[in-house]
């Protein structure tokens, strides 16, 4: 993936390099997070993008709801985190199974739920534990806000109808196994993510793109419409069956898709009544006691970050031009020698 982005890499990092943070910028005390939703097509984006190829599991662009947010430290106008919400996947045996859902319930009620697919704190403000205050910061107003805002008189695509969501739970999961990240996060008492299971290990993770494009090449040759319907409206995980399909058809056997990674499953309710509302048995959200991004930030600030830059002060020698280390090609690094030589001529684009 990230040879795809060389490009992309080599134009933008001149731009938007000065919003990543020295660890001189930062102090600790005095960070004050603010979210912005990002739209497309904008600065913001590019720097979304950017910022997300430092991920160690690749972001995918996915289709349906998404709100993107930057999370910005008002102290100095640095880069802190980032946040993405979308669509949750349709079948998830250890969260229906706490809600109580069948498949009815299920498709009516999915809207008031959001997946969190990006969550976490970039460098050098990962160094003081910010990616704790970054997922603090999914259960605070703001974001049930902006989903208002966004979604509330949507129509749906696929049920075509009103249903005026109200964002009640949002999931997560771990990348690999058990998380440090989310497991026991909790501030003045308020549990903020709460683990309900692990999944059964079954996903496309394992399947490179160069074996998954084959996939679909073969499966336009047969004319199957899993090579190309991945448009929203047209099911669940699209990938995931493709490569089903293609497997099936080429006399492969569909296990093949279980790779054996349980993941760990994460709740945040932003709705005390959460369940609630999802299983029908009540209307209105309760969102009593929900704070504000300043409000959760002071709290994470005195929990987390000032006691680990007294315990751990190296934060301050990272620099922002390591960020290009932890795009880990040789294409990416390549990259990276050519906008620091001397010569070096990289296009600009205006922000």
């Amino acid at each position: 993936m990230l040879a795809r982005e060389n490009g992309f890499i080599e134009s933008e990092w001149p731009n938007l390099k000065n919003h990543f943070a020295d660890g001189n910028d930062v102090d600790a005390s005095n960070v004050r997070p603010r979210l912005e939703l990002v739209d497309s097509g904008t600065w913001q984006s590019r720097l979304f993008r950017l910022a997300s190829l430092t991920w160690s599991v690749p972001v995918s662009q996915g289709y349906g709801r998404r709100m993107r947010f930057l999370v910005w430290d008002e102290s100095n106008g640095k880069l802190v985190g980032l946040i993405a919400l979308g669509d949750p996947v349709f079948n998830l045996r250890v969260r229906d199974e706490i809600i109580g859902w069948d498949a009815e319930d299920r498709k009516e009620r999915l809207v008031n739920m959001m997946d969190t697919y990006v969550l976490g704190a970039l460098p050098p403000y990962n160094q003081l534990l910010a990616g704790k205050l970054v997922a603090c910061l999914v259960r605070t107003r703001e974001i049930k806000d902006a989903f208002a805002s966004k979604y509330a008189t949507t129509t749906g695509i696929i049920s075509k109808r009103k249903k005026r969501p109200s964002l009640a739970l949002v999931t997560t999961t771990s990348e690999l196994g058990r998380s440090s990240l989310y497991n026991r996060l909790q501030l003045d008492g308020t549990r903020y993510f709460r683990p309900i299971g692990f999944t059964v290990g079954w996903g496309h993770f394992h399947v490179p793109d160069k074996l998954f494009n084959l996939m679909r090449d073969y499966l336009r040759a047969q004319k199957d419409a899993y090579a190309s319907n991945h448009y929203f409206g047209e099911g669940p995980n699209w990938r995931m069956r493709a490569i089903r399909k293609a497997m099936t058809n080429l006399g492969l056997h569909p296990e093949l898709l279980r790779h054996g990674v349980g993941r760990e499953v994460f709740v945040c309710e932003l709705a005390r009544n959460a369940t609630g509302i999802l299983s029908g048995r009540v209307k209105r959200p309760d969102y009593r006691g929900l704070l504000t991004v300043d409000e959760v930030s002071e709290l994470a600030k005195t929990r987390w970050l000032i006691h680990r830059a007294a315990r751990c002060p190296e934060f301050r020698s990272w620099r922002k031009e390591q960020i290009l280390s932890l795009l880990s090609s040789e294409c990416v690094q390549e990259v990276g020698s050519r906008i620091h030589s001397p010569g070096a001529v990289v296009a600009r684009k205006g922000m």
